[in-house]
């Protein structure tokens, strides 16, 4: 919602109203007055490498607070958005917009925004924190080193040299399109699924290959175009959840972060309320917290109407006019008994996803066993640097949202350790932390960090405060982002402590010696 975008009359559009009205208290409580241009922004210095929604919010909130930041993205300006540049203009978001505040100033006009008004919100941040005046486009980051003093160079030292830095990368980067056998005998056109604008699709029947989030979009594309029919052809059954807030919070809030004996429970209670006569969809090997569900209640609407087909089987090849596959009963696996088809139509739409980008520009110590990505502290610091956040690129499988509260909280973890020595976790704490957590889901069919919930996620954030005596002062900040200027002064205080423990204030900020 810009500021050209009217306030709802509270009588005749209540619900409406009252949401513009906690958007409104949100940024003008919790999101951090941008700067003036003419101050002076002081260290540490932060370097965001990425420009999508994460980054932009992790350096919008490093600003606030009066740190200088530097964004390095490896694209041009129309990547500002990550992800969301790529997709198709008819690509929404699946989740509710209250669950997908990725800062606080963000001001949503309707419950599930289009691509169009994400990267709107996107743009507007950006610009409103002054980080177009700091993002270094074209600029791949391929390495990063320490100099004599612990300070971080990016690429080269023309770059300048940094204190901390927010690996912002994501799990999307380029489109993923495996080579299929025989593929090149379909004579229709074969499009990624983020690759949809502009294409044609009304009256054709759509092939989309793959049962993710991708045919999701994809499905998305095929409705607003009016295709005829859309055949989902995917290996496995996929747990899918109702576009519903309310379910997407419940779900959120396992806070043990894993499959247990009691997740029958929601599993049961989907099954009944949300598939009712379309229960053979659901997946009977694999519980609804092994692995990101799907988001979205239109695909059953089509299911029912007819208008689209879940197809569980595997492709066997293809024809001129579409693939042939083995279609599989419920309960047989992939590569099993079947009977063999072919499905016919128009186009094929490749539902595979995005290749991951890279973090190899990260330090190699960063990636040693046990304690590689993603099994980190508290899931984004690498044990070995607490000057260091991956924030939202280390990440598997969660339910709950990637664009929420936790970029912030995030990011001032990050400040804090690098402001304030007495807080920074030496590596073996960090390390007894990971092995607690995996000790904690020992039981659980997933590794301990492939998945994680919200509300798992934020008693890490509980958890990583609450058992250092020198992060108290700095909870309210961590938490909601303010009074930064109370823990400020308190380490005034405190410097005879560190000089006494032989820390020194403006080095080794990447040498953590605090529990």
């Amino acid at each position: 919602m810009g500021s050209e975008s009217k306030v709802e009359n509270p009588f005749i559009h209540p619900f409406l109203f009252t949401f513009q009205l906690v958007q409104w208290l949100t940024g003008k409580i919790l999101a951090p007055n941008p700067p003036d241009p003419s101050t002076v922004l002081g260290r540490p210095r932060i370097a965001v490498v990425g420009a999508g929604i994460t980054g932009v919010t992790s350096a919008a909130h490093c600003i606030g607070h009066g740190f200088d930041v530097v964004i390095f993205e490896a694209g041009d300006k129309d990547s500002l958005g990550g992800i969301w540049s790529k997709v198709n203009n008819t690509s929404s978001l699946q989740i509710h917009s209250l669950m997908y505040r990725f800062h606080p100033s963000v001001q949503w006009e309707r419950g599930y925004p289009d691509r169009q008004q994400i990267i709107s919100q996107v743009k507007q941040l950006w610009e409103r924190y002054g980080l177009d005046t700091r993002t270094k486009f074209n600029t791949k980051i391929e390495k990063m080193y320490q100099d004599e003093k612990g300070r971080w160079v990016l690429n080269n030292p023309s770059n300048g040299t940094f204190e901390g830095v927010i690996a912002a990368v994501g799990t999307c980067g380029d489109p993923k399109m495996p080579s299929l056998d025989g593929i090149r005998k379909f004579k229709g056109p074969v499009y990624h699924s983020s690759q949809l604008t502009g294409k044609k699709a009304a009256g054709k029947k759509m092939l989309i290959i793959g049962g993710g989030a991708s045919a999701v979009e994809a499905l998305e594309f095929a409705s607003e175009e009016g295709a005829e029919k859309t055949y989902i052809i995917a290996r496995s059954d996929k747990w899918i959840i109702p576009r519903n807030p309310i379910v997407n919070l419940l779900l959120s809030l396992n806070i043990f972060g894993y499959e247990t004996i009691f997740s029958w429970i929601p599993e049961t209670l989907l099954k009944k309320f949300f598939y009712r006569d379309l229960q053979d969809l659901a997946p009977d090997d694999k519980g609804i917290f092994m692995d990101t569900p799907m988001v979205n209640s239109d695909v059953m609407d089509k299911l029912r109407s007819g208008t689209a087909e879940w197809v569980r089987c595997d492709i066997e090849g293809f024809t001129d006019k579409g693939i042939i596959v083995n279609r599989r009963d419920k309960g047989v696996p992939p590569g099993g008994p079947g009977r063999t088809t072919v499905i016919e139509g128009d186009m094929v739409i490749m539902a595979t996803g995005f290749k991951r980008p890279s973090l190899n520009f990260l330090p190699e110590d960063s990636f040693e066993e046990p304690y590689g990505a993603p099994n980190w502290y508290l899931q984004t610091f690498p044990p070995k640097h607490p000057s260091i956040s991956a924030i939202n690129c280390t990440y598997l499988s969660a339910i709950g949202t990637v664009g929420n509260w936790h970029i912030g909280i995030y990011t001032r973890i990050l400040l804090m350790f690098i402001t304030d020595p007495l807080t920074r976790p030496s590596t073996f704490w960090m390390e007894r932390w990971i092995d607690m957590t995996k000790f904690l889901k020992m039981t659980s069919p997933t590794g301990a960090f492939d998945f994680f919930t919200y509300l798992e996620l934020l008693w890490w954030f509980f958890f990583c405060v609450a058992f250092n005596p020198f992060r108290w002062k700095w909870a309210i900040f961590v938490f909601f982002g303010i009074g930064i200027g109370l823990p400020k002064r308190i380490i005034e205080a405190e410097r005879h402590v560190r000089n006494g423990m032989g820390l020194r204030h403006e080095e080794g900020r990447d040498v953590g010696r605090s529990i």
